[in-house]
């Protein structure tokens, strides 16, 4: 029989806890990168993100937050640009509710981001409200069929 000669299996892994619940600094995009919103999980450490500058790219998890940060549809998240393929980035930073918040705050993301919902789709349109689901019709309308 084998001798096992690791540290220890998935449940050493699974143990390991980073401390994300403690406060770290808000970082702020250089040239080279820019801030976008999930759109969809495709799978594969791949995701569809509009960037901020309304363009829609696909992002890859980096290694280091591959199963470790955890990306949902509807996160910001900051992106590393790429020179030589324009819509494809690398995911370097997911922001925390509270950062993406501050960041809105700042002015660094535009008012029509909608940082509180879980999916990303309703990035340009507005809720006129209630009346566009029904139809009203008449009686005389309702004879006729």
């Amino acid at each position: 029989m084998p001798k096992n000669k690791g540290k220890g299996g998935k449940n050493r892994k699974r143990g390991k806890n980073e401390a994300d619940d403690e406060k770290r600094e808000l970082v702020f995009k250089e040239d080279g990168q820019e801030y976008a919103q999930v759109v969809r999980m495709l799978g594969n450490g791949r995701c569809e993100a509009v960037c901020i500058d309304n363009t829609k790219r696909l992002c890859h998890i980096r290694g280091k937050m591959h199963k470790k940060v955890w990306i949902a549809a509807g996160d910001i998240i900051l992106v590393g640009l790429r020179d030589y393929q324009d819509d494809k980035a690398d995911i370097i930073l997911k922001y925390m509710p509270d950062e993406a918040r501050l960041l809105k705050a700042y002015g660094e993301l535009p008012d029509n981001i909608r940082l509180n919902e879980g999916i990303a789709g309703g990035l340009d349109e507005e809720d006129d409200g209630a009346g566009d689901d029904y139809i009203e019709f008449e009686d005389e309308d309702i004879d006729k069929i």
